[in-house]
């Protein structure tokens, strides 16, 4: 129901799977290994992919801990999108990627869930997407000497308060891996 109508279709995005940002990720493993599902099964139905990439001071472009990690292979024709803040749309060619290819529906997967993956659910939302997060297919690191909550804490949290996330003539919603269904929310 996406306020794009002019694009009916559904793109996955794999945000920040990067070895130096889910090193010490909670669930990391198991985050990667749904995401993977996630990933063969918008292959399998035709569904366009798209990658993006952080790179920062303490993640510079070229690095090991820079690159995605080894158990995830993006396909040559899928677009990467190199991304310098938060919300993968800010100062990106994101937008011009999904609107080449009528996407106007996402299904959100990667790190961090309280950084990036956050982020780029509002960004996509305001900009008119309907946003999907695949809520065991994305993760965060331990931040509790900083003040935040466990990252299991965080990362449920998320989930719940993205699967009630509404706005005018868009919609939101959280599903799990083995769950995702490219076609039109609702």
């Amino acid at each position: 129901m996406t306020t794009l109508p002019e694009r009916p279709n559904t793109a996955l995005l794999v945000i920040d799977v990067q070895n130096g940002v889910v090193a010490d990720a909670h669930d990391r493993d198991g985050v990667i290994a749904n995401i993977n599902t996630v990933l063969g099964k918008a292959r399998a139905e035709g569904v366009p992919v798209v990658w993006v990439q952080h790179s920062d001071e303490g993640l510079p472009q070229g690095s090991e801990a820079w690159q995605y990690v080894p158990e995830l292979l993006r396909e040559d024709t899928e677009p990467l999108v190199h991304k310098r803040y938060g919300d993968s749309f800010e100062d990106t060619d994101l937008e011009a990627v999904l609107a080449e290819r009528g996407v106007g529906r996402l299904v959100v997967t990667g790190a961090q869930t309280d950084a990036c993956i956050r982020s780029t659910l509002h960004g996509a939302f305001v900009r008119g997407y309907d946003a999907t997060l695949v809520g065991d297919a994305h993760t965060t690191e331990d931040l509790t000497a900083y003040g935040a909550p466990p990252p299991e804490q965080v990362i449920a949290h998320t989930n719940l308060y993205w699967s009630f996330h509404s706005a005018p003539g868009r919609q939101a919603g959280t599903v799990q891996a083995a769950e995702v269904n490219f076609g039109p929310i609702g």
